[in-house]
């Protein structure tokens, strides 16, 4: 089995090893996002004094997606559109969700998601995975915002994104914050920061051709700290071309805040290449220090036995690890086995004892090989 973030994005009936030939990607989508990366408009503010703040800070809304492609998602489209409400209605117990849905879709996603969920329709979207299309949101910690976009190219030209390519510039218009290209491509879900100058990534998902032709590992680490405000990038290799994400980190290994991490493990038995890769994960953040030299501090995240799972499907993603922070709240899934799942409880209570444990059922979009983090993108308060 592979566990990890699959072909999620490929199409109807596909799994991760076939995506390639089914990504639908159009002329006009490879297009759109080189204009975006040539076209930097106007000055930004200096990224120095700009910084990404570690995900635990308070947030003024959630911004999410509502998929409603059929060429993309096939028969699995209603179940996943479900689970999006769901996460969607769940997060609104907490603070003010933004769902942005095409106009043929918006009045659909209002009757699945009620009244407390704010569903806009200007904003065009093609998928549902606003972490990785939506702009970054940084602070200049004197009451300053502005937006950067990582030049989404649907994880490397995988995937038709002629809409979600323009998603960040959009949204950081509709709050009305300054927007700049970062000097890279790459999506959100790639990149994990602490807010006081490490980031952690995987080179599989960066140090990629399919993203990123000719830029040297230094150069990349050069443009993300540019980009987040940091100083120190912690890499660890990835898994390469089997997932449509090239391994994002975002499923396996998060920051709680700056010296403290978390890695979710596998159980004893699974030996695949993305157990493996979080065991590296886990041994090299081990041994990492942060931007300011502190000796990083790792917590294990017990991952679920396949075997006892709801899910059949062997492309399944079973990441508690991908947890989504809101205001007094971590939202997390729950898989159905029964003992992994209140384990995950009890480790994300102790480690957030002053929020609120909400453990979903999103199986529907496991399936096609994304989580609650996957699907999320916080504007902090400023």
């Amino acid at each position: 089995m592979n566990h990890h973030a699959v072909a999620r994005h490929a199409g109807p009936g596909l799994n991760r090893r076939r995506f390639l030939a089914a990504a639908g990607l159009t002329a006009a989508a490879g297009a759109a996002i080189t204009t975006a990366v040539q076209s930097r408009a106007g000055a930004a503010p200096s990224a120095r004094s700009f910084r990404v703040p570690v995900e635990d800070v308070r947030h003024t809304r959630t911004w999410m997606a509502f998929p409603d492609s059929t060429s993309i998602w096939g028969n699995k489209l209603s179940g996943v559109q479900a689970d999006i409400a769901l996460i969607a209605r769940t997060i609104a117990k907490y603070e003010p969700v933004v769902l942005c849905a095409n106009s043929g879709s918006a009045a659909k996603a209002r009757s699945m998601c009620g009244p407390t969920v704010t569903v806009i329709n200007s904003i065009p979207v093609d998928d549902c995975w606003m972490r990785d299309t939506g702009p970054v949101f940084r602070r200049d910690g004197y009451g300053g915002l502005d937006t950067v976009g990582l030049n989404f190219n649907g994880w490397g030209n995988k995937q038709a994104h002629s809409r979600d390519a323009l998603v960040a510039e959009r949204i950081a218009a509709h709050v009305g914050v300054p927007f700049t290209y970062a000097d890279l491509v790459g999506e959100g879900g790639a990149i994990e920061q602490d807010g006081a100058g490490t980031l952690m990534a995987t080179r599989s998902s960066l140090v990629n051709r399919n993203r990123n032709p000719g830029m040297s590992e230094r150069e990349l680490e050069r443009a993300m700290c540019d980009a987040y405000g940091a100083t120190k990038v912690i890499w660890f290799d990835g898994v390469y071309g089997q997932d449509i994400t090239d391994d994002h980190v975002d499923a396996t290994s998060r920051f709680l805040s700056p010296g403290e991490a978390l890695v979710q493990m596998p159980v004893a038995g699974d030996n695949d290449a993305y157990a493996r890769d979080a065991r590296k994960q886990y041994d090299k953040l081990s041994v990492s220090t942060t931007s300011s030299g502190r000796a990083m501090d790792v917590m294990r995240l017990q991952g679920p036995d396949y075997n006892k799972i709801r899910s059949t499907n062997r492309d399944f993603l079973a990441s508690y690890a991908n947890f989504y922070l809101c205001n007094d709240a971590v939202i997390s899934a729950q898989f159905g086995d029964k003992r992994a799942d209140e384990a995950a409880r009890a480790t994300l209570s102790r480690l957030y004892p002053d929020r609120y444990i909400e453990q979903i059922n999103i199986d529907r979009l496991g399936t096609g090989g994304g989580g609650i983090h996957c699907v999320t993108q916080q504007q902090p308060v400023a």
